[in-house]
């Protein structure tokens, strides 16, 4: 596909990162930035794609690029740092590095709906990206992975009747890969995740924008439980593969343990891949990056 010559931008914002990764990357593909999606409340969202420079699939993969419910291009960087792009480039797969907005500009829902428009906006443009667009994946890493694992859960129907390209596609995909990520937002080692502060962040504000100030507890725990993909009972989900640190200091093994039982109740098939010494990220897990892009790949070819 043939794009106008897409320069870095600056950023302007630096919001504290998890893994803290400097990038390395073995450069298997090509890299194009910054390319609009969709636009909220006149705020452009934002994809890279990196396209595999060696035999292509023409499978396509969202990365839902997302850490504490921030994304910017530092938390990309630690994608590329980790090795997951290159993972899935190496796979054939053409990935699409997708910005679903931040606190404390967007709530956990709005940050959702994103989601569902970079399907559509992938899925409507298909062609252009030489990918099928019914054969398409998403992974997620941390809250990148709540974000995608509920965006796969609450399928959108398309539009009844589309006049661009995006409304004539639903936002079904054909399987989801999440690294570590929340899933029960109302139980969370115990009790609300509100209740906990990562890195200084006031995760009211995800439920709602300004905080919870002023809601009732009903409407707190109504909103917890819309947010937890764990909670939901989806017909018919697509395969799901997991992979959690029984060590994990930020986000509970036993997140995963409750999505998996929510999805193998509603008929679902889940793997968890468990590393018993894995922390919120952990020294080679390129090893279980390499068996969920397989995976992944064998899952959406199908």
């Amino acid at each position: 596909m043939d794009y106008p010559h897409l320069q870095s931008v600056e950023l302007l914002h630096h919001p504290a990162a998890s893994l803290r990764l400097r990038p390395h990357t073995k450069n298997n593909y090509s890299h194009i930035r910054n390319i609009v999606y969709a636009e909220a409340n006149g705020v452009g969202l934002v994809m890279d794609i990196f396209q595999p420079t060696g035999s292509s699939s023409n499978l396509g993969v969202l990365d839902i690029v997302s850490g504490g419910w921030h994304s910017d291009r530092t938390m990309l960087n630690e994608h590329i740092g980790f090795g997951l792009i290159d993972a899935l480039c190496e796979q054939g797969l053409t990935v699409f590095a997708v910005s679903p907005g931040s606190l404390t500009l967007y709530t956990g829902l709005e940050m959702i709906e994103h989601v569902h428009a970079a399907i559509r906006h992938i899925k409507g443009y298909a062609d252009q990206y030489t990918i099928d667009p019914e054969h398409l994946g998403i992974i997620g890493v941390s809250a990148g992975g709540h974000l995608a694992a509920q965006a796969t859960l609450t399928v959108q129907k398309a539009h009844p009747y589309p006049r661009d390209p995006w409304q004539q596609q639903d936002t079904h995909v054909k399987a989801t890969a999440l690294f570590f990520p929340p899933s029960d937002l109302l139980d969370y080692n115990g009790m609300p995740i509100t209740r906990f502060k990562l890195e200084g962040i006031d995760l009211t504000r995800l439920l709602f924008h300004n905080g919870t100030a002023g809601k009732s507890k009903e409407d707190i725990e109504k909103r917890l439980i819309e947010l937890s993909p764990a909670r939901m009972r989806p017909k018919h989900p697509p395969p799901f593969m997991i992979v959690q640190g029984k060590k994990d200091s930020v986000v509970p093994w036993e997140q995963a343990e409750k999505l998996a039982a929510g999805l193998r109740r509603a008929g679902g098939e889940v793997r968890i891949l468990y590393n018993e010494d894995g922390d919120h990220l952990w020294p080679g897990i390129e090893q279980e990056i390499k068996q969920t892009v397989q995976w992944l790949y064998k899952k959406i070819r199908m």
